[in-house]
């Protein structure tokens, strides 16, 4: 037989009972658009978190560089900055030197007492709770007030009393302030579980503002972020203001990314794998139903192998028609897949993304099925012999 009279039989077949061959064709239909459907989802999780780590709304990417050393000492100045920006061929389209303001460790002079301590400068009121005295204000920051809070453990430590340490002079890297009150400090608050609370404007009136210890770096869309930044780290460790008393460093984002994609790819194969289980269960139904038509078409088998046919075309026959089912199935269910996931991420807030690979599997995976749990009936259909057929 040839291949079209092959296809156009098989077909025909099918259309024979349609109801059971659309029932037999919704397992492989649910089995495809959920996999389809959790792969897309899972693809545009992946995108956008990625998207959202490493590149800015206008489609830059950025880096950061820190500098190790001696404490108090700033790593990056004013021409550290314009060495970085004088570099050719960096892509470099800005570079911003980073303030820190929560959790600063500083050198603080308390009761004629040298000590470090953490600091965390604020702008208005930081909603703690008071112990003795009153909060920064807005009316502090604003007036540049050279006041502080210190914690209660600070107060009890240097002067035995909360309400004595009102009034009582502080050194704070280099600058004098005076304690307007005591808080209660909790180290659990990472932002105000700290010893001192200070203005900010008053800190940044005191401080070099073209000096610190952390720069960010902007690049071109496109750009081998880690590449160039590895560049601009070489030349700092050569050239840089601070090298003779520290080091310069990078967090290299680039390989976190990729742990992070490899992550999410990871459980998106989990959960479609999962999914996939359903694909098992609609192949045991494929098979069940060919068993079904063999068993039921046997005299038909009978009269094919009587004007010519070759067990080989019976094979042909009987697989094709289980092909035609899960592949079929296939493409509905990745039709109905993708349309899915688009329809759900509209109510995210990301969007499904459905790729050439996810159609290829979606073909393969029902071809297969076809294949695996449509032989065995074929088989039998083959072996079937024509003299007992007679009988």
């Amino acid at each position: 037989m040839r291949t079209r009279e092959l296809l156009r039989t098989a077909w025909q077949s099918l259309l024979a009972n349609p109801r059971r061959s659309i029932l037999t064709m919704i397992g492989i239909v649910i089995g495809i658009s959920s996999v389809v459907t959790i792969m897309a989802l899972g693809q545009g999780v992946k995108v956008q978190t990625l998207k959202s780590l490493q590149v800015s709304e206008s489609g830059n990417q950025s880096t950061t560089i820190q500098y190790s050393g001696e404490e108090n000492k700033s790593g990056f100045t004013a021409d550290d900055l314009a060495l970085i920006n004088d570099q050719k061929n960096s892509n470099i389209t800005k570079v911003t030197l980073v303030k820190k303001y929560d959790n600063l460790t500083l050198p603080m002079t308390i009761g004629a007492k040298d000590e470090s301590t953490t600091v965390t400068f604020v702008s208005k009121d930081p909603k703690v709770n008071l112990v003795a005295g009153r909060q920064i204000n807005q009316s502090d920051n604003d007036a540049f007030a050279p006041v502080v809070m210190i914690s209660d453990k600070v107060a009890k430590k240097q002067f035995h009393d909360a309400k004595t340490a009102l009034g009582n002079p502080v050194t704070i890297d280099g600058h004098s302030y005076t304690i307007i009150g005591v808080f209660h400090s909790d180290i659990t608050d990472v932002k105000y579980g700290v010893s001192v609370l200070a203005p900010k404007k008053t800190y940044l009136a005191n401080t070099n503002s073209s000096q610190g210890n952390e720069i960010k770096l902007t690049f071109k869309p496109k750009t081998n972020v880690a590449k160039k930044t590895h560049q601009v780290v070489d030349m700092l460790n050569k050239q840089g203001s601070g090298r003779k008393t520290g080091h310069y460093d990078y967090f290299d984002m680039g390989e976190i990314l990729k742990g992070i994609g490899t992550a999410i790819s990871g459980i998106t194969i989990f959960i479609a794998a999962i999914a996939g289980i359903s694909l098992f269960i609609a192949g045991i139904g494929v098979m069940n139903m060919m068993y079904i038509s063999v068993s039921e078409r046997t005299q038909e088998i009978g009269i094919r192998l009587a004007i010519g046919a070759t067990p080989q075309n019976v094979l042909w026959q009987f697989l094709l028609e289980a092909l035609m089912l899960t592949v079929s199935g296939g493409l509905i269910g990745f039709g109905i897949g993708a349309g899915l996931a688009f329809l759900i991420s509209m109510a995210l807030p990301f969007t499904a993304i459905v790729t050439v690979g996810s159609f290829a599997l979606s073909v393969g995976v029902s071809t297969l099925v076809g294949i695996v749990f449509g032989l065995l009936p074929a088989k039998q259909a083959a072996n079937k012999n024509l003299i007992e057929i007679l009988r």
